[in-house]
């Protein structure tokens, strides 16, 4: 197989995985083990359905309405209409690379064995995703238990040949002539399948591996924007020594002051020119930086440790076990997935902050050593970068909003069956957007350093290596450099493509050697 496919087995399923079918377009084929445990579970399902005693899931009704046993001839119609009813969400869609997480993960939990899934509806499955088909899946609908059911019952809406779906020129038209034009024929699913479609964190999961794989780079570009305005404000770099962080062994702190003391390397503005305004310590936005900044690292480690173990996990229920019992569970609720996503806009939140209190320090003469008002080329005729901080100001502002968490706020539904609910969808749906603020609110400190870099530059100062790579590739990218006021919206738009594109990282380790 080449690096363009994904093999989905009964296991060992990554991030790197999810990341590469959601936003790559990678294909995915299921592996002999899969298709084989498939086909051994469903025979487990198929001798349940044969008896008279009901089973959850194979001859029951779900949710409040478990009690009622259904005939056989009714079980076909069962399992279409808990997916047409389910089917239920609203508002705005869903992006593409979400939907496409979501329906690689319950295919990836299909194929564990665990459910009961026949292996030509995980071929299906499949097959939608080569074909770059995208059901609409809408904003609203899930509360994260038993998992994220709206967004998943628009997935097996379409492998059914209903609803709407989105084909691979990105127009939306009628599944069914989409499956039909690919020549792939609609499921007709039978006991236990429309429940194993749906009954998953498959939405909330994906959204937050592809949340840690952006917040990755986020922090990496966070420690350079820090250390080049710590540069431009003349500060010390004594305070990144590796002696002192080795006293206090957090292990992000430690990787976010080695990533800054390796920008700053070969610096002539650090620590040398505060004779003039001596000043015994940096402000805490500077200094601290690697603190916040590492704090932040090490709440990613944790949240990608979940991560994993849910990758890990089969989530159904009932699950097929290996001794062919079939049994309800629990394990569809979202709470350890929807604390993590919580825990993550919270230090994004934080991140954004520090980034906009040095952004401010840069901007104001009576705090930036030297600096002109606003960077301004000729302050009062010009106004600089004054309303560049006011707009990362009100991104700051709302990533503070969306930091309080979704997780404390269980809402019951399905006439109290489910009267506790992680609303994980939820918390990813507003870490996303904390994700694309951040990466802006990065851009602007960057847009600002850079600036405040080249004016140090112009009055003989010598910046770091590291720095100037950065300055040159920022320019070359279509963010100007200083001078008189211009329509300041397409600089810093160039800046947040370069930040959040992973393109001030790659400037900068040409110079510093691999930044963590």
């Amino acid at each position: 197989m080449d690096m363009h496919t994904v093999v989905v087995g009964t296991s060992g399923t990554t991030a790197e995985d999810v990341v590469a079918v959601a936003r790559h377009g990678a294909r995915v084929e299921l592996s002999a083990a899969a298709v084989e445990a498939l086909a051994a579970s469903r025979l487990i399902v198929d001798a349940l359905a044969a008896k008279p005693e009901p089973v959850y899931g194979v001859s029951t009704g779900f949710g409040a309405l478990a009690s009622r046993h259904i005939s056989p001839e009714l079980r076909a119609q069962l399992q279409r209409n808990i997916v047409r009813s389910h089917a239920a969400g609203m508002g705005p869609r869903v992006e593409r690379e979400v939907v496409r997480a979501l329906m690689f993960l319950r295919l990836k939990t299909v194929a564990s064995g665990h459910t009961g899934v026949r292996p030509e509806v995980a071929r299906t499955m499949a097959d939608v995703l080569n074909a770059g088909i995208t059901p609409v899946v809408h904003e609203y609908g899930s509360l994260g238990c038993s998992g994220d059911l709206a967004p998943l019952s628009h997935c097996a809406l379409t492998l059914m040949g209903e609803g709407d779906a989105e084909g691979p020129d990105g127009t939306v038209r009628p599944a069914g002539e989409l499956l039909a034009a690919r020549g792939i024929a609609p499921v007709e699913l039978r006991e236990k399948e429309g429940l194993a479609l749906l009954n998953g964190t498959d939405g909330m999961l994906g959204m937050l591996v592809m949340a840690l794989a952006d917040l990755k780079n986020l922090y990496t570009s966070a420690d350079i924007t820090a250390a080049l305005s710590l540069e431009a404000l003349l500060g010390t770099d004594k305070v990144l020594a590796p002696e002192l962080h080795a006293i206090r062994p957090h292990p992000g702190q430690g990787v976010s002051a080695d990533n800054m003391l390796r920008v700053l390397a070969g610096s002539g503005l650090t620590g040398h020119h505060q004779d003039d305004a001596p000043r015994v310590q940096d402000a805490y936005s500077v200094r601290c930086a690697p603190q916040v900044n590492g704090a932040g690292r090490d709440t990613l480690d944790y949240a990608a440790v979940v991560a994993g173990r849910e990758l890990a996990s089969s989530v159904d229920n009932p699950v097929v076990l290996p001794d062919g019992r079939v049994e309800s569970n629990g394990n569809f609720h979202g709470a350890p997935v929807a604390y993590v996503l919580d825990f993550l806009a919270i230090v994004a939140a934080d991140l954004g902050s520090i980034c906009e209190r040095r952004t401010d320090r840069l901007l104001d003469k009576n705090r930036s050593h030297g600096l002109p008002p606003f960077l301004a080329d000729d302050a009062g005729v010009d106004s600089g970068l004054m309303i560049a901080q006011y707009t990362q100001a009100a991104l700051v502002s709302e990533m503070k909003r969306l930091a309080v968490p979704a997780s404390a706020d269980s809402i019951p539904s399905s006439a109290m069956q489910e009267d506790h609910v992680s609303m994980g969808w939820s918390a990813a749906r507003k870490l996303r957007t904390a994700v694309d603020n951040l990466a802006r609110i990065v851009a602007v400190e960057l847009y600002a350093a850079t600036r405040a870099v080249e004016i140090r530059a112009a009055e003989g100062l010598v910046p770091a290596p590291a720095s100037q790579a950065a300055v040159a590739a920022l320019r070359a990218a279509g963010a100007e450099g200083p001078g008189p006021d211009r329509f300041l919206a397409p600089d810093l738009a160039a800046a947040d493509t370069f930040v959040r594109e992973g393109r001030l990282v790659a400037a900068v380790e040409p110079v510093t050697g691999p930044l963590a």
